[in-house]
């Protein structure tokens, strides 16, 4: 008598067997290798978010008074007829009234600045800061509308929007609230 007790795989099931594991690990691969190739640079994602938090801060530090900056009575007037002389009504169609002006003083002053690249961001100097040639930034200050109970034309949004090597880009936006007479 001859049993044949047999265990074990075909030729045939471990063939398909190897075909099945080869293309789902290729699958795996395929989409790990995408996912390294179109994923963020960490170091310019951390670099641009820098740079943006550093240009709001400044932006936000500035004033944002009733006044031109440099009116006699820029820290008491209590609304824009106080002012020793008119303000100019802003915003105007596309345009701040201080836009890109010297020295930058009031948050108003920041509403379209732009620093391109190349030449990139600059220090405070206007000396481009080596490193950072491939990175550009714009700032936007828009009037925010009526603000959790403060009415319209006392509240500004500011935004900030660096763009780095590789088509990486940080916005960030922040408010920024009249505080009359003195700020």
């Amino acid at each position: 008598m001859c049993t044949t007790d047999q265990r074990g795989f075909s030729l045939i099931e471990l063939l398909v067997f190897i075909v099945v594991v080869g293309i789902a690990v290729t699958g795996v691969l395929s989409v790990y290798s995408l996912n390294a190739r179109s994923s963020a640079d960490p170091m310019v994602q951390k670099q641009a978010l820098a740079i943006a938090e550093s240009l709001i801060e400044e932006v936000l530090g500035q004033s944002y008074t009733y006044c031109y900056p440099d009116d006699a009575n820029v820290e008491t007037a209590q609304n824009s007829s106080q002012c020793a002389t008119p303000p100019v009504v802003w915003p105007q169609p596309g345009t701040s009234p201080y836009s890109n002006t010297q020295p930058y003083d009031s948050v108003l002053d920041y509403d379209g600045f732009n620093m391109p690249a190349p030449p990139g961001i600059k220090d405070l100097s206007g000396m481009p800061i080596a490193g950072l040639g491939g990175y550009s930034a714009l700032v936007q200050v828009k009037p925010a509308g009526a603000f959790n109970g403060i009415p319209a034309g006392e509240t500004l949004i500011v935004t900030v929007t660096v763009n780095g090597p590789g088509n990486q880009s940080v916005t960030l936006s922040s408010y920024r609230t009249r505080y009359a007479p003195n700020f």
